[in-house]
């Protein structure tokens, strides 16, 4: 199956008070961390939407075959950026199937994930004996990204306004997606106290 990986790069990191794509984890970038991740896994094209930043973030990036989307509207949401990133992925490679889309603060997010995620959506579900047109993470409670959209949901993605994310599409279609379980998914660094945490945590693993 052609998959894309399309990472969500563009926000402000208002909670963080800082860029939160150029924290520093093992040395590397989360952004750079999780797009040589992305590089790992059998996923064409490895496109990322570049937003609040972009001149700093840009620049982890050098050098890396990976497709560079400027979204000018990042203000105005999550929908603007999963659109932009959608249009990007699909104007470099066509033959599209679908597409897995990741952000930046999730440092539990691996190769084997995405692997998983993908396996998963090539599978009959026990309920419809269909393969299912989402595969969504669970946890904390909820679904959501990393999340893999099959090409017959992408209209709905392009549907998407202002702040409204993958969730919505992901409630909508809840008869066609199957899930994953993925308790780190929980674990995501929206401010400088979950960021402290995570490295106290991580290190002494």
């Amino acid at each position: 199956m052609n998959v894309s990986i399309v990472i969500l790069a563009a926000g402000g990191s208002t909670r963080m008070g800082a860029p939160k794509q150029l924290l520093h984890v093992e040395g590397q970038s989360l952004l750079k961390r999780v797009a040589e991740m992305a590089m790992d896994t059998p996923c064409y094209p490895i496109v990322v939407v570049l937003g609040a930043n972009k001149a700093l973030v840009r620049k982890e990036l050098e050098r890396m075959p990976v497709t560079l989307i400027d979204n000018p509207n990042w203000q105005d949401g999550m929908a603007s950026s999963l659109k932009m990133g959608l249009v990007g992925a699909y104007m470099t490679f066509k033959d599209l199937e679908a597409v897995i889309f990741l952000t930046v603060d999730m440092p539990y997010v691996s190769v084997e994930l995405i692997e998983h995620l993908i396996k998963k959506a090539q599978e009959n579900m026990s309920t419809t004996n269909e393969t299912p047109d989402i595969v969504a993470c669970r946890y904390d409670g909820q679904l959501g990204i990393p999340v893999l959209f099959k090409r017959n949901i992408f209209n709905d993605l392009l549907e998407l306004k202002g702040d409204t994310g993958a969730k919505k599409v992901i409630m909508a279609h809840q008869d066609k997606t199957a899930t994953i379980d993925f308790p780190q998914g929980k674990f995501d660094l929206d401010t400088i106290e979950e960021y402290r945490n995570f490295l106290s945590n991580f290190n002494q693993n």
